[in-house]
């Protein structure tokens, strides 16, 4: 086989705070990037930051960043030598990744069969029951209607009934009865065709106190396979994370190290290059079992680099240069303790999108905090994407300084505009369930009733005051920038831009 070149120039198939978190990286290797924009997001910060940037079609995805050839096109015509996917829409699409092979350009990420291998779950479990990895007890295969009924029989309620091609919390619904299971079997189904184009189910047993802990792993085109320990995930609202920390406080040292060797085996058991998360559901009583595996960089990636030190995305696109992994196993240490909060632009009630245009930005800042974020001042969180508007990271020498800084950060953090959920991140944090860090998945859906304070997690008057005072002190009315089309952003120009960056 042979070796891969170095990177000379990556376009980036995604948008929002990944696409500025992969041109970031790239800048700091001395790889240019190149954007690629909808129609809406003429103006958006991945955009600005890029060396490059073209057009690749309509506000809808399916139109656009989902049209492999118009990202192809761009490709060729900005001269990419490789593609970084991002997370969500083409980067756990094998055919693409073919595709990228076909034309001569670098996919960063694994090769085409091991996305294939872990991207159907019901074949990923079994893979890794011939492999010998620990799995949910459940069914063998997909089931038709009346196998659902009678494989649940069988394993006995609660169970999980799975979309094969299910991701991001959607297709997935946890029955307790027998009666319930004829509805949740039809939305499931439903859901599923309509979300992924596969309406392929199966059961997993529901495994009581779940926690949701994953570890990411690294391997390169060598053969050599790392794991970079794990996250706990376990906070999460309609089965979607919100809150993420490493370590997990729930498990002890003997179960991380026996869950980071049992994450390496299954991806070297599928010839697995690039980073990847292997997720596990660990019980009550401690036992863990493999769920699937994510075949791309994951939106929690943060807090593992401010507890290990290795820069996750540098990290793949070094591999997808040809070059060898720098570390063993035993170089790879925890030091203190991160959390992940996932400032949406969402009602912290009902959690229903809440797009808008951001009037008042002011993100906090100070040692131990890091904010990926894709918006500023002025930038519009429209309904057509994910409402995500950034991920807040706090970093402590133990987990109570890691908390105590993530809610000072969160009680500087200051938005207009749009609804968010930034005081349901401050409910959360400070319950005691939490504190104790014996949560588990179902934190959320039991303990939280709402909030009896100002949806921006603030005194609305106090943010009305700071607007007015910045206003009056400022004096300025940001413009929108004017998105290039085929051309080169000069990373000097962009300094000019910087009022624009948040």
């Amino acid at each position: 086989m042979s070796k891969p070149k170095p990177l000379r120039r990556v376009l980036i198939a995604n948008r929002g705070e990944i696409a500025v978190r992969v041109a970031r990286a790239c800048r700091e290797l001395g790889i240019e990037s190149v954007a690629v924009y909808s129609e809406p997001d003429r103006t958006a910060l991945h955009v600005l930051v890029a060396d490059y940037a073209y057009p690749v079609g309509p506000a809808p995805s399916a139109q656009s960043y989902l049209v492999v050839d118009n990202i192809l096109a761009a490709a060729r015509a900005s001269g990419a030598d490789a593609i970084h996917p991002g997370y969500g829409f083409l980067a756990e699409n094998a055919a693409f990744a073919r595709r990228c092979a076909e034309e001569g350009i670098t996919f960063v990420g694994p090769p085409p069969d091991a996305i294939i291998a872990m991207g159907d779950k019901v074949e990923a479990r079994k893979r890794m029951i011939a492999a010998g990895v620990p799995v949910v007890p459940g069914s063998k295969d997909t089931l038709a209607d009346d196998e659902v009924m009678a494989e649940a029989g069988r394993i006995g309620y609660p169970v999980m009934l799975k979309a094969s091609a299910g991701g991001g919390g959607k297709g997935m619904r946890m029955i307790a009865r027998k009666e319930d299971l004829p509805s949740a079997l039809r939305a499931v189904r439903s859901e599923a065709k309509s979300s992924f184009g596969d309406d392929r189910l199966y059961l997993e047993k529901f495994v009581l106190g779940p926690h949701h802990v994953e570890v990411q792993v690294l391997a390169d085109t060598y053969g050599h396979t790392v794991h970079v320990f794990e996250r706990e995930c376990s906070v999460q609202r309609r089965h979607q994370k919100v809150i993420e920390e490493s370590p997990s406080p729930f498990i002890d040292d003997r179960i991380r190290h026996a869950m980071g060797e049992v994450a390496v085996k299954a991806a070297a058991s599928v010839g697995y290059v690039g980073a990847g998360t292997v997720e596990f559901m660990v019980g009550a009583d401690k036992n863990f079992y493999f769920l699937e595996m994510n075949t791309r960089i994951q939106v929690e990636h943060p807090i593992t680099e401010m507890v290990t030190g290795i820069d996750l995305v540098q990290a793949q696109l070094r591999i997808a240069g040809g070059e060898a992994l720098p570390w063993t196993q035993d170089a790879i240490r925890q030091r203190g303790h991160a959390i992940e909060c996932r400032i949406y632009a969402e009602d912290p009630v009902t959690f229903f999108p809440s797009p808008g245009k951001i009037s008042l930005l002011r993100v906090p800042s100070g040692i131990g905090i890091r904010d990926d974020s894709s918006v500023y001042e002025g930038a519009e969180v429209t309904v057509h994407y994910d409402p995500m508007i950034s991920k807040l990271v706090a970093w402590g020498a133990d987990r109570d300084e890691a908390i105590h800084r993530m809610l000072r950060a969160l009680a500087e953090y200051r938005i207009q505009g749009p609804t968010t959920n930034v005081a349901f991140h401050r409910w959360a944090l400070e319950h005691p369930r939490f504190r104790s860090g014996n949560y588990d998945s179902n934190f959320v859906p039991q303990e939280y009733k709402g909030l009896p304070v100002a949806p921006d997690g603030g005194d609305p008057d106090a943010v009305a005051i700071i607007a007015a005072a910045v206003a009056l002190v400022e004096r300025q009315h940001v413009t929108a920038v004017r998105a290039p089309v085929h051309t080169r952003n000069a990373w000097r120009d962009n300094a000019r831009r910087e009022a624009l960056r948040g």
